[in-house]
């Protein structure tokens, strides 16, 4: 019975690890691509940073659970998860347009442009995850 329950362990790892890989580019890129250094900014305790970054990341999250779910193969699965991560890319730079100095009122601290990225990201994370229902 144990062993009927674990016959499915090397596909949830698989999984599993390629999600954990997935996260790991997303958030190398997406902190390479902003102009602030959330990270830094994280370590000296800046929420602004770490609400950005986090919904961000939830927004990318959500359609890599999608496609994990949906994917036919691993190689699908990194497929909508570059994707998921091109969405987010493009959410950051059009969530510039109406706060041109987003990034630097982020790197002071301020809370309404890093919960507006933030919360527009995982919308679009949202909306993208939804799509990817095939």
């Amino acid at each position: 019975m144990i062993l009927q329950s674990l016959a499915g362990l090397p596909a949830f790892l698989v999984y599993f690890c390629t999600g954990l890989v997935a996260i790991v580019a997303y958030l190398f890129v997406y902190t390479r691509i902003t102009p602030h250094n959330e990270f830094q900014l994280i370590r000296d305790n800046d929420p602004a940073a770490a609400i950005a970054l986090g919904l961000s990341l939830l927004g990318f999250v959500a359609p890599l659970v999608s496609a994990i779910a949906h994917s036919a193969n691993v190689l699908d699965c990194l497929i909508w998860a570059t994707i998921g991560l091109i969405v987010q890319i493009i959410v950051l730079f059009l969530v510039k347009v109406p706060v041109p100095n987003l990034s630097a009122r982020i790197a002071a601290g301020e809370l309404a442009p890093a919960i507006w990225l933030g919360l527009s990201s995982l919308a679009a994370g949202l909306l993208n995850a939804a799509c990817m229902i095939y």
